[in-house]
């Protein structure tokens, strides 16, 4: 995994790529509906703008983080769609400036947690590093639909590679939410960058996948259907991992289907 200072820098150039894509849009555009079913591309932002502002509390200030999660106990979700009323309800312009502020607040906060101290999260407490990681795959998917929703393509960047790390170290969230008892050995992913490189985690000898990093952070946001990705797996539990996959833990959602994005695939 890249150091700290490296990802950080990295989560701070995601915030800003995203925020390019809306930042000329007109007040009608933001309300185009994206491919995540009854999501607008308001709705997107505002999600993304929750998602900081509780990284930033959770740095920050840990009892109120607590505090909130507390609130929310046993009715996340329902938080979630209470905050998102909440955010994308302020003009887009200044939805843009909350997403932008509170996402460098959110690397400041990770910046400054003394090394060594982990910082409280929805279900364990996280390493700074892994909880930006967090933040950059949850930028990587909300931008992909926002995205596809105006039409727009995305030059992949180097910064997929804390995707791919990320992923390593959630690979059971696909089996859990499917209700399936995770294998005991880890898997080896080697993947080809945006620059040739080859990227490699895990040990030799495990079940491997391997293609595009592009593809597979496409794969394990659940942002493209397996079918229309140049990915492929080496043994019988890596391959069933590929129709799983999932980044993020809870519920799969839809996903996407085959050919849904033909034009786009690359």
């Amino acid at each position: 995994m890249n150091s700290l200072n490296d990802i950080l820098k990295h989560l701070a150039a995601d915030i800003e790529e995203v925020a390019a894509l809306v930042e000329n849009l007109d007040d009608a555009a933001w309300r185009t509906e994206t491919p995540a079913p009854g999501w607008s591309v308001a709705d997107q932002i505002a999600h993304l703008t929750f998602v900081f502002n509780l990284a930033r509390t959770a740095a920050a200030d840990p009892q109120a983080f607590q505090a909130i999660t507390t609130a929310a106990a046993g009715n996340f979700d329902g938080a979630v769609n209470a905050a998102l009323q909440q955010f994308n309800s302020f003009p887009p312009k200044e939805l843009l400036a909350r997403f932008r502020a509170l996402g460098t607040a959110s690397v400041d906060a990770l910046a400054a947690v003394p090394e060594g101290q982990v910082v409280p999260w929805l279900v364990n407490p996280l390493p700074p590093a892994v909880l930006a990681c967090a933040g950059i795959m949850e930028l990587f998917g909300h931008g992909q639909d926002i995205a596809d929703a105006l039409g727009t393509r995305r030059q992949p960047t180097e910064r997929l590679r804390n995707i791919v790390d990320f992923a390593w170290l959630t690979r059971d969230f696909g089996y859990q939410s499917h209700g399936l008892t995770p294998p005991a050995e880890p898997f080896r992913f080697e993947l080809t960058a945006p620059s040739g490189e080859i990227w490699t985690v895990g040990p030799e000898g495990a079940e491997t996948i391997t293609g595009p990093a592009h593809d597979f952070c496409l794969l394990v946001t659940r942002r493209r259907h397996r079918d229309d990705l140049a990915l492929t797996a080496t043994g019988e539990r890596a391959e069933e991992w590929l129709n799983i996959a999932q980044a993020y833990r809870g519920p799969a959602g839809e996903g996407r289907t085959p050919g849904q994005f033909a034009d786009a695939a690359r």
